[in-house]
């Protein structure tokens, strides 16, 4: 069976993702219940609350990439780099429901090079303020600075609220862009 039912009662098929069953409430739901890094976080620090970091740090027009960029993650859960590496079906699912998320939400399907670094500066910072210290090199931190600022993670209801109504303001932006 390939199909999950999301939080506002959606059947959504991993295998034949369908755009318009994407809903902006079970993504914020869903991420905003998701823990980063399996939960090995000194405490509780959601899916939502990083990408709402992630599109603080990209110019305006990239926001809303930023904001989605681990949409995929509310229908698949949020899978850590090395295993997602050894699990190709998964990536190829990952990869159908990002297809899926790009259409709905008329983004393009590679991400902009700056959703990308700010991705990894927040990845950065989340090692610093959230995970135990250790001496291990992270490869893909390599030459990446944490931000200045320490990061208070969120609740799981400020994290849905706040990544809902981000999502929904700069849906508007983005609407008010194209038509412009």
């Amino acid at each position: 069976m390939s199909v999950i039912l999301t939080r506002f009662n959606k059947h959504f098929n991993l295998r034949s993702p369908n755009a318009e069953l994407i809903d902006p409430r079970d993504i914020a739901h869903a991420l905003a219940h998701l823990c980063r890094f399996y939960g090995h976080t000194s405490e509780f620090y959601s899916v939502a609350q990083h990408s709402c970091i992630v599109a603080d740090l990209v110019p305006e027009e990239h926001k809303l990439a930023a904001l989605l960029h681990d949409a995929t993650e509310a229908y698949v859960g949020d899978m850590a780099r090395p295993l997602k590496a050894c699990l190709p079906e998964y990536r190829s699912v990952e990869y159908r429901v990002w297809k899926a998320v790009c259409k709905r939400f008329q983004l393009d399907l590679e991400l902009p090079a700056c959703v990308e670094k700010a991705d990894l500066i927040a990845l950065a910072t989340e090692r610093r303020d959230l995970m135990p210290s250790d001496p291990a090199i992270w490869d893909c931190l390599v030459d990446i600075e944490p931000m200045a600022e320490r990061i208070r993670p969120w609740g799981p209801v400020e994290a849905r609220t706040t990544y809902f109504q981000r999502l929904m303001d700069q849906l508007g932006i983005d609407h008010r862009r194209k038509a412009a």
